[in-house]
């Protein structure tokens, strides 16, 4: 059954194509002041202009500009007030850099809408719909390609009580059910995260890492965002700052397992080990 999956996977990013037959890497450009590592560091105009020139330079192939925190217990911010920072940011970004794909993480679809008017290629929702479904009715009008994660609960619930009584087969069955509602309204470019960290324990976490290769099944890219994230620095007893030597080795992990995209903080570091990577693959 393996044999008939797709691999070379080709993404349509509004005129643009993204192939994605070798492992890219999207950079994480937080234009908010909350996020667990880099909150704050790039909402002045000439930090988050410099941030995204650095990225591109050091290879990366999206840019995923958020304006909302999802961390877990992250204080709610208005639809008002990050449609006014993605207007403004993203016009500027966008403007300086034409040719760049950027990704607008969010789950609301007005959001969502607006940064694609402006010129963002790439929709990457954390709630799979559940939080705002009209979102899914922008991928679709805008033919843009769409990160679908498996959350379970919202940024203020999902680290309370994580239990699954079958974490492999119940995101699973998440992920295909969604895939196939998606296609129902024509949307096909669908990248999937398993949500690492939204709403899993460390161990949850370190068993979808190790079982990565199952989603392939799915006949979608995967996308994999562990970047500094607490379960790289919970067990190794340090901050997120501290977390990159971390993130690098479980990036090899996930290339190893099947993951197309890495989402992180730290593009350099990422396309080096996609380098290294390839090198062991050939």
């Amino acid at each position: 059954m393996n044999s008939l999956l797709t691999t070379n996977f080709v993404l349509n990013c509004g005129g643009q194509v993204l192939d994605l037959s070798q492992p890219v890497v999207m950079g994480i450009l937080n234009i908010n002041p909350d996020s667990f590592f880099d909150g704050g560091r790039y909402t002045q105009d000439e930090a988050m202009l410099a941030q995204a020139e650095k990225m591109l330079s050091e290879g990366a192939a999206i840019i995923d500009v958020g304006a909302v925190s999802t961390k877990p217990n992250a204080p709610q911010v208005s639809e008002r007030e990050e449609l006014a920072r993605i207007e403004q940011k993203l016009t500027l970004l966008i403007k300086k850099f034409p040719q760049a794909i950027f990704s607008v993480d969010t789950y609301r679809a007005n959001v969502a809408k607006l940064g694609l008017e402006i010129g963002a290629k790439f929709i990457n929702d954390v709630s799979a719909g559940n939080w705002d479904a009209p979102i899914w009715d922008v991928a679709a009008e805008y033919k843009v390609p769409y990160v679908l994660t498996h959350a379970q609960g919202t940024p203020q619930t999902m680290q309370q009580n994580p239990h699954y009584e079958n974490l492999i087969l119940e995101i699973y069955d998440f992920l295909n059910h969604k895939i196939q509602l998606l296609r129902e309204k024509g949307i096909y470019d669908i990248i999937v995260d398993l949500g690492f960290g939204f709403g899993k324990t460390v161990a949850h976490n370190y068993q979808l890492l190790r079982q990565l290769s199952d989603f392939k099944i799915l006949n979608c890219p995967i996308l994999v965002g562990v970047s500094r994230k607490s379960m790289i620095y919970k067990p190794l007893n340090i901050s997120p700052e501290q977390a990159l030597n971390g993130t690098t080795a479980l990036h090899i992990v996930a290339l190893q397992n099947g993951a197309n995209i890495l989402r992180c903080h730290e593009v350099k570091e990422a396309v080096e080990a996609i380098k290294l990577y390839q090198l062991l693959q050939n």
